[in-house]
């Protein structure tokens, strides 16, 4: 099978539409995809000098030029040059950062940063030293009858909550919304001065402290620390109850009642960050306009976000070489093939790399916002996102696209043959926003892509090259085709 893989089989070349000499140089385009470029563009993308390419920060910026430098042969096509800059949200966390837990006012723990606890990406600022609370699922509903605040007081002291929601529902209660802002509020307005979120124990492989942007609606809690720390990090902190965050979890889901304990443990947090409600960010947008005097005024875009969660003290660094270092140097990739193909498409196409996927899909819904196009114009949509760590293909957003989607699946059958049956309705990621619109999209992603999502092992050494290569291929093959004017756009279904 390993040595199939690595042959570009005729069938697919003739399988192809157009002339000889189109099919001479798509298989001159595809030769330019390959493994040691794709890799050499992730390693200086998650090099640790860029810092975790965090929207707004110097290390994205320093990203952000250097993928407009490579899109030079291709027009501009953001509001500055090939950049589209708006405006977001940002923290930068800075050091000292200290957690540190005093069990029976004696033994002394002092937690390891990017191990046993990293700071929420929207972490306020603080020093503090307080006792501890656990306080299940941190909601509070008292006019539906369940309160994780109830029975115990938290004023000026630490409460320890579950990051998520229960998979449970009582009858006539909607739990509210499922963010770190809208817990960590919560918190805040019953008086506590920090927040330790941790994952459910009780679940397959409990989630790792990971790096995040994703923190909710509302307005920044910026006194407040707020930390996730892992499920072993919880046990030690509950050693004074002879408990564990299992046991807890399992009596509040059994019961579907709060169980909160004021423990007798104490500790000892420190935060420092930087608050901008608003601060520059930009995309990068390159155009490649169309051949075809008529199809040239037709457009579709392929996409990837740039950014990832940043670092943190100047200690770690999360280098994001799967999310996203390898979709946007498939992007890179891919527009190079065009460009030292000498494809000429007859569709125009644009090449865009996003800020703040990781924090909303910021950049994304911005772009769909301000196209200047007219959406009727806007053909297609392809995102490129995790494509470089798993065993094999997915592409999402086939069963609301099935026209599309039968494009790569008729070329995975006749190339990779790695693309599995698994697809979703909708767009998903930065897909989302255009999906919306109505455009159709496919989301390409590798299936088994997450082991190491927004931990410090997000490293180059970690991928599966052949498999990169692959899905950049098969991504640039199903562009070709709608490029080429050998897709029409469809209606989208969506799901009843």
């Amino acid at each position: 099978m390993k040595y199939f893989l690595l042959i570009f089989p005729i069938i697919l070349l003739l399988s192809l539409k157009g002339n000889e000499k189109d099919k001479h140089r798509l298989e001159k385009a595809l030769n330019f995809i390959d493994t040691a470029s794709l890799m050499q563009s992730v390693r200086f993308l998650s090099t640790d000098s860029l810092l975790g390419r965090l929207p707004g920060s110097i290390g994205y910026n320093i990203a952000a030029n250097w993928a407009a430098s490579k899109l030079t042969e291709l027009k501009p096509f953001g509001n500055s040059g090939y950049f589209q800059e708006f405006n977001i949200e940002y923290n930068e966390i800075k050091g000292p950062i200290s957690f540190v837990v005093i069990e029976n006012n004696q033994k002394k723990h002092d937690f390891i940063l990017g191990e046993d606890f990293v700071c929420r990406g929207f972490t306020g600022s603080g020093k503090v030293y307080a006792p501890i609370v656990f306080c299940g699922y941190g909601l509070s509903l008292p006019a539906f009858g369940y309160d994780d605040y109830a029975s115990v007081n938290v004023k000026g002291k630490i409460v320890l909550i579950f990051k998520q929601n229960p998979s449970w529902q009582i009858t006539g209660i909607d739990w509210p919304e499922l963010s770190i802002r809208s817990k960590s509020r919560t918190a805040f307005e019953h008086g506590a001065i920090a927040v330790l979120f941790v994952p459910l124990p009780n679940t397959h492989n409990p989630q790792k402290p990971i790096g995040s942007m994703m923190d909710g609606g509302g307005e920044n809690l910026s006194n407040i620390p707020q930390l996730q720390i892992s499920v072993q990090s919880a046990d030690i902190i509950l050693n004074d109850q002879k408990s564990s965050l299992s046991s807890l979890q399992k009596q509040i889901d059994s019961t579907e009642v709060p169980n909160s304990i004021e423990l007798t443990n104490t500790a000892f947090i420190e935060v420092h960050a930087d608050y901008y409600k608003e601060k520059p960010t930009m995309n990068v947008i390159a155009l490649l306009e169309g051949s075809d005097p008529i199809l040239k005024n037709e457009y579709f875009i392929i996409g990837a976000h740039l950014d990832h969660v940043g670092s943190q003290a100047g200690k770690i660094i999360f280098p994001g070489a799967n999310d996203n270092a390898s979709g946007s140097a498939a992007l890179l990739q891919i527009s190079l093939a065009y460009i030292k193909g000498k494809l000429k498409p007859k569709r125009s196409i644009i090449f865009a790399l996003f800020a703040c996927e990781e924090h909303h899909l910021d950049g994304s819904k911005y772009l769909a916002e301000h196209l200047n196009i007219p959406t009727e114009k806007i053909t297609a949509m392809l995102n490129l996102d995790c494509i470089a760590f798993g065993d094999s293909i997915q592409i999402g957003g086939g069963k609301s696209a099935p026209l599309l989607y039968h494009i790569s699946h008729q070329l995975d059958s006749s190339y990779t043959k790695m693309l599995t049956s698994k697809t979703w309705y909708g767009g998903g990621a930065d897909a989302q926003p255009f999906f919306d619109k109505g455009i159709p999209t496919l989301y390409f992603a590798s299936l088994n892509s997450y082991t190491h999502l927004h931990l410090l092992t997000d490293k180059p050494e970690t991928l599966n090259k052949l498999l990169f290569q692959k899905i950049t291929q098969l991504a640039f093959l199903t562009s070709w085709e709608i490029a080429n004017g050998n897709y029409q756009k469809e209606e989208i279904i969506k799901q009843e």
